[in-house]
């Protein structure tokens, strides 16, 4: 319910008739309180308007007073444009898996995709934490960020796939291209995205059993174990929550949930 300015004010305000009186008679100085109090009371009259307004149940939209400038729109947080973003890509014919790229960015996130050439490019969403991706940023600036940087041995060596690391940052962009590298800092590099590539695998291949095949996860479940104990998981800690699912869940065989077990208090007692 809108107040007009008699009930604001607490009495009739007429300022027509105000007007014309003052016209026919001077002011005196015991006046003076009267237009304090009445320019005090339209103040009021100003000031409770537009919460007045904006309390009406039901009506028009009304505008409402700041003391400010607009406050600027909220965005959700999202990855600097400035960050860097290393990528490595290995093309082998005729293996399994045939492609395999990780993108990863200064931030830890990042994108991988892992498939067979003939298959349809599918990059999936992942993270890195921070410690890994020190790692991976520091080899590359060993390498001068792939800048003019030759990592072939250049000998006669079987195809062991084309490898390349690439640099982006802005409009910056450096990638070298290599079969195989007697370049230490190089093969340590490759080593880490090596390891991601079998470690998504792992994960990949235990959703799938878990979900399509009970019988197969025990085996899955050993393959895991297996690049545990050689040190090819470069972030073990990833497989807690399908293990810790896999041995809570008696749909699946005895073996492969007490193997999920010891596999998850052996990753936990090494954190």
């Amino acid at each position: 319910m809108r107040l007009n300015a008699a009930e604001a004010t607490g009495g009739p305000l007429n300022s027509s008739s105000r007007n014309a009186s003052v016209e026919h008679k001077v002011i005196s100085h015991r006046n003076y309180p009267l237009i304090a109090t009445g320019f005090l009371l339209s103040l009021r009259f100003l000031l409770l308007l537009p919460a007045q307004a904006k309390a009406a149940p039901g009506g028009p939209p009304s505008a409402t007073f700041s003391m400010g400038p607009p406050a600027a729109p909220q965005t959700p947080p999202r990855a600097s444009s400035g960050d860097a973003v290393i990528t490595f890509r290995k093309v082998f014919k005729s293996s399994y898996p045939e492609f395999v790229e990780f993108k990863i960015r200064q931030n830890g996130s990042g994108t991988f995709d892992i498939r067979q050439l003939d298959d349809d490019a599918s990059p999936q969403p992942f993270e890195i934490g921070a410690p890994l991706v020190r790692k991976i940023f520091d080899f590359a600036d060993q390498l001068h960020d792939f800048q003019g940087v030759d990592l072939e041995v250049h000998r006669r060596l079987a195809n062991l796939g084309d490898k390349t690391f690439r640099y982006e940052k802005g409009g910056e962009t450096h990638e070298t291209t290599f079969n195989y590298t007697l370049d230490p800092t190089a093969a340590q590099l490759l080593a880490i995205f090596e390891s991601l590539s079998r470690q998504e695998s792992d994960l990949a291949d235990l959703q799938r059993s878990m979900k399509y095949d009970r019988l197969g996860v025990n085996d899955v479940v050993l393959q895991i174990q297996a690049d545990y104990d050689n040190k090819q998981l470069p972030e073990p800690e990833r497989f807690l929550t399908l293990l810790d699912q896999l041995a809570a869940d008696q749909k699946f065989i005895d073996i492969a949930r007490d193997r999920a077990r010891t596999l998850a208090g052996r990753i936990r007692s090494s954190q």
